[in-house]
Formats: structure tokens, C-alpha cells, sequence
């Protein structure tokens, strides 16, 4: 008896179409163009998780470096600050703080300004 494998087929067709759906014209209803599409964009997904690392580091360099600057430091001599004054928060926070919390970071820069002297 032969092995028939229009399941397995089906199967495999059905999750790479219900992947691409979603996708402009044939992209998402022609199995062999939805596949090409679905594995791409799989490899944009991946590098992508990368990128966004760089990306929200850049972002909380930039508003830390901003909210340094209005109380006269610079971002290198603020972070520089911080490590001999043994204040040990991380970028993400920082950030937050010069958007949300002006007052708060503001008496960071300060601390890291004693340090520095």
C-alpha cells in the first residue's frame, strides 16, 4: 500500500498561508510566494529584535544626554559623574527620569556633579 501525504501537505501549506495572512495580493493566498514571504519576513523579525536594542539604547542616550545638558553637563561627564559618585542606575531608568521625572533627575546630575569636583 502506498503512503499518500495530501495531509502532511495540507498541513504544512495551511501554516505558512495562515502565517502570511495579512500579506498583499498573492503574497498571501499562493503557497510558494506566501512561503518566500513568511520565511523573509521571519529573517526581518530576527534581525529586527537586534536593531531594537541599538535603537532604544540611541533613544535613552539622546533624552539622557538632553536632560544632562539643561543642568550643564555633558552625557559623557554626567555618566562619568555617576560612576565615581557609585550611583549604579541603568540608561533605561535615567532616561525615564529626564522625561518623567525632571526634578528627581535633575538631583542626579547634581550628585554627579559633586562627584566630579
Amino acid at each position: 500500500m502506498r503512503v499518500k501525504r495530501g495531509v502532511a501537505t495540507h498541513r504544512r501549506h495551511k501554516k505558512y498561508l495562515s502565517a502570511a495572512k495579512g500579506f498583499r495580493g498573492g503574497r498571501s493566498r499562493l503557497y510558494r510566494t506566501a512561503r518566500e514571504a513568511v520565511e523573509r519576513s521571519l529573517q526581518y523579525a530576527f534581525v529586527g529584535r537586534k536593531l531594537r536594542k541599538r535603537d532604544f539604547r540611541a533613544l535613552w542616550i539622546l533624552r539622557i544626554n538632553a536632560g544632562a545638558r539643561l543642568s550643564g553637563l555633558s552625557y559623557s561627564r554626567f555618566m562619568h559623574g555617576l560612576k565615581l559618585a557609585g550611583i549604579e542606575l541603568n540608561r533605561k531608568v535615567l532616561a525615564d527620569l529626564a522625561v518623567y521625572q525632571k526634578d528627581d533627575f535633575a538631583k542626579v546630575v547634581e550628585l554627579a556633579k559633586a562627584a566630579l569636583k
